[in-house]
């Protein structure tokens, strides 16, 4: 039997339901900073990702879509293969119009953003991914430059002054690769456009040092001093280990963090071993107190040399004094005359050094072997960070690299002066 629609009571809802609900139920696109949806998608995104703290699902649907965006491409490795084949051209040419384009095509810079942020999220995988995207790339840019190194080698003389510039250390250069990181992170997380000149900043802190190494491995000697190979490479590490760390600082200032304690691990090795590159191949201490520009290659132990003295020495110069008779007597004026010093050419490769009209670029006036005595003259010039000595040999004033003198006691030996008799 039916019972009146009157007498039926509502159900009442549970207990449990009425105290303990799961979450409240809200407006269609309320977030606690207010409607967003008025917004551009660029700032709505931003919005959501830096101003909003996602949820786990979100979370993970954010990290899927920028893992996505920087796994290493067929287009990322054909770039880097061209970059390195214009920059070791460049190099070859010492054209700098040439590093310029070579560094307007170079890849995308996306793996180096998705190997901080597995560094920073803790995913082991996507991090050994990334960094053997970055690898590969970078060894096509390095086999690149050795080619053109040796084919440098058919040419005598060659300058290779902008290889010799960018394997070294330089303030603006470790600015441009800070800057060009953080630029780099920032853009790609808030912006699914291309972050195009951020990636070319910090192609040119890597790829540079990375083809100049390359050139100085397929040449096979030292320019001017500087040994391009390893030099390079250390720099690129210099570089990478700066740019890392301020990616990552990046990437946790804006809420980006490792899911589980266990994905501490990866963030604070990663971050140590940075550290470990840049006080090992800087050396922090001198790196503060004098600079970055203090020592630039890695060059033989300075010798140190005895420069010429001013301490006056006295020459005795027979002056015949005329008289009615023949005389022995002679009377002595004394002549002061600077200490003449000498040190011995001593080159640790190419089998002695070229003494140029100029300290740096000068032209070259003649060559020296290993072996022969110099006089230093008192003129020392540094260029580069590099030092420079004016010496004299073959009837030649002329100027060489410190690094190849070696002091020395030995002297010329002397020829015997004629003596003309005195009627």
């Amino acid at each position: 039997m039916d019972m009146p629609e009157e007498n039926i009571k509502p159900e009442e809802p549970a207990l449990s339901e009425e105290i303990f609900q799961e979450e409240p139920i809200l407006p269609e696109g309320f977030t606690p900073i207010g409607d967003i949806a008025h917004l551009p998608r660029a700032r709505r995104r931003r919005a959501n990702r830096m101003l909003v703290p996602l949820a786990a699902d979100e979370r993970a649907a954010v990290l899927d879509d920028l893992a996505r965006r920087t796994v290493p491409s067929f287009e990322f490795f054909l770039f880097a293969f061209l970059c390195g084949a214009i920059l070791g051209a460049a190099y070859l040419l010492n054209a700098p119009a040439l590093l310029l384009l070579g560094i307007l095509l170079a890849p995308l810079l996306t793996p180096w953003v998705g190997l901080t942020l597995a560094a920073v999220t803790g995913s082991w995988r996507f991090f050994f991914l990334t960094l053997g995207g970055l690898v590969v790339a970078g060894g096509l840019v390095f086999l690149t430059g050795a080619l053109a190194g040796l084919a440098g080698r058919l040419w005598v003389d060659l300058p290779f002054s902008y290889a010799k510039i960018h394997a070294q250390l330089w303030w603006p250069d470790l600015l441009l690769v800070v800057l060009g990181a953080a630029l780099l992170a920032i853009s790609f997380v808030r912006s699914e456009q291309k972050p195009i000149l951020a990636s070319v900043m910090l192609a040119y802190g890597l790829f540079l040092p990375v083809s100049a190494a390359g050139i100085g491995l397929g040449i096979g000697k030292s320019i001017d001093g500087v040994s391009l190979w390893p030099n390079g490479m250390l720099v690129l590490l210099v570089h990478l280990a700066l740019a890392t760390l301020v990616g990552g600082i990046v990437l946790t200032a804006m809420h980006f963090k490792p899911r589980r304690r266990s994905g501490y691990l990866l963030p604070i090795f990663l971050s140590l071993l940075s550290l470990a590159a840049l006080v090992v191949f800087t050396g922090l201490v001198t790196f503060i107190r004098d600079g970055i520009a203090t020592t630039r290659h890695v060059a033989a132990t300075p010798t140190i040399l005895i420069l010429p003295s001013s301490t006056p020495i006295v020459s005795q110069t027979s002056t015949p004094i005329p008289t009615n008779t023949p005389s022995a007597t002679l009377s002595f004026t004394p002549t002061l005359l600077s200490t003449p010093s000498y040190a011995m050419i001593s080159s640790s490769s190419g089998g002695g050094a070229l003494l140029r009209s100029e300290p740096g670029s000068g032209t070259v006036r003649t060559a020296i072997s290993n072996g022969v005595l110099v006089e230093v003259l008192p003129e020392i010039q540094s260029v580069g960070n590099v030092t420079w000595v004016r010496v004299r040999v073959f009837n030649y004033d002329g100027w060489v690299l410190q690094t190849v003198l070696t002091a020395t006691t030995l002297t010329p030996t002397p020829v015997p002066p004629t003596t003309t008799p005195t009627p």
